[in-house]
């Protein structure tokens, strides 16, 4: 595919959805003219929405983490999580009781936010798994990998709940050329061997896309799927849920997706993205 520069991209969108770790900063920080990009199209009247994967923080702890690493304006209310898709889930299928969950205590804030009591994995009473309405696989860290997803097989063994997966990543990146596995891989590790399937959410499920169009409809009542760019670093999340969405793509080589290997990850994966990029900042 053809590198087009972003500046010339966005230029036909009244609405950008950006991807927040891989788009606007990564291991490095800010992506260079991250700040610039959005200033400019700011400017332009774009309505931006940041749409993200990381159920850790609560969009108000996102937007605060924007701004740490020098990006401001970015309020809460632009940022739709994967974390805030789990809450809506919940509080429609689940009135009252425990939650055990995965991850850190300010993911769990999303468990109480639906109302229901959320217990680490770890403080589980075994001898009253009548308690647990659910289990939550919410983040990669604030937990032991081997010692605690073990205590979660075990418990689904015993108990048939609602499981819901709050981050549907595979991988993150910890630096330029070494990645991690992410809740996504977590859990399919559990469906597997359980033989079960969990309700996922975050890209590329459509939740989070809805809840975006949702928000910017609140402001420009006329909004159609037509009007966005999904801009995003990976393939299976960020492009594919744009394009099943319906909204265009744009695939940006700062994050999860190399320049050497992109057209490859391209061809074998059959996702197409509509538009490919070094980055925002060009």
């Amino acid at each position: 595919m053809q590198i087009s520069r972003f500046s010339d991209i966005a230029k036909g969108f009244p609405v950008i959805f950006f991807d927040s770790y891989g788009v606007l900063r990564n291991h490095n920080g800010l992506i260079p003219g991250a700040i610039e990009c959005v200033e400019r199209i700011r400017a332009q009247g774009v309505h931006i929405r940041v749409l993200t994967n990381n159920a850790a923080r609560s969009p108000a702890s996102a937007a605060a983490r924007l701004e740490y690493y020098g990006l401001p304006g970015i309020p809460a209310e632009e940022i739709i999580t994967s974390g805030a898709t789990t809450r809506h889930f919940l509080e429609q299928k689940i009135r009252s009781g425990k939650i055990a969950y995965l991850g850190t205590a300010d993911a769990a804030e999303y468990i109480i936010g639906a109302g229901l009591e959320a217990v680490p994995i770890t403080e589980v009473d075994f001898d009253k798994l009548d308690e647990i309405k659910g289990i939550a696989f919410l983040d990669d860290e604030g937990y032991d990998f081997n010692k605690d997803i073990n205590l979660t097989i075990n418990l689904l063994r015993r108990r048939l709940v609602p499981v819901v997966v709050a981050n549907t990543d595979l991988l993150y990146p910890v630096d330029k050329e070494n990645v991690a596995l992410a809740t996504g891989s977590v859990a399919r590790l559990a469906e597997y061997v359980l033989g079960r399937q969990f309700a996922k959410f975050g890209k590329p499920a459509s939740q989070m896309f809805q809840m975006g169009l949702d928000s910017v409809a609140q402001v420009f009542p006329e909004v159609s799927p037509r009007d966005i760019l999904m801009v995003g670093d990976t393939l299976h999340t960020d492009i594919l849920g744009g394009n099943s969405f319906g909204v265009s793509t744009a695939l940006v080589l700062s994050g999860n997706t190399r320049a050497d290997s992109v057209e490859m990850e391209i061809r074998t994966s059959g996702i197409i993205p509509d538009f490919l990029c070094q980055n925002i900042g060009e």
